[in-house]
């Protein structure tokens, strides 16, 4: 079987034990937010410009902090399609509400897991063991 990778960011922010997470219009399943960078763009400013997009949000570049790399099955994808999920946590200017493409956003607790994506249970999973959420 041959592996392909999709490479993924994403933006972990937590407030009152529970994480950021969206939905997007026409989709089943939750994502914590981010996306995929596009060619010769760095972490950074791939995460500044998916966040923008989904979020409305202007992260601050100097507060992003690299949190991990998670890798999972890619969610929807033939088997043999992994994601690399690498995170950050940080802070941002603007108030948080969806754009044109997320559906929903709501911070939630550990109980969240089962709605979200392969890659995303594994960061539920390592958040909760490092006491970050209930």
């Amino acid at each position: 079987m041959k592996i392909s990778y999709i490479d993924k960011l994403a933006f972990i922010d937590i407030k009152n034990r529970k994480v950021l997470t969206t939905i997007s219009k026409e989709k089943d399943t939750w994502y914590i937010p981010g996306g995929k960078r596009k060619r010769g763009e760095s972490d950074k400013k791939a995460l500044i410009r998916e966040v923008k997009e989904e979020l409305t949000i202007d992260l601050i570049p100097s507060s992003l902090t690299y949190y991990a790399t998670f890798r999972a099955q890619a969610h929807g994808k033939p088997k043999g399609t992994i994601v690399r999920m690498t995170c950050y946590t940080g802070e941002y200017i603007g108030q948080l509400k969806p754009s044109s493409e997320i559906r929903e956003l709501r911070y939630v607790n550990y109980s969240w897991k089962d709605k979200s994506s392969p890659v995303d249970k594994i960061i539920f999973d390592d958040l909760k063991k490092n006491n970050l959420i209930d």
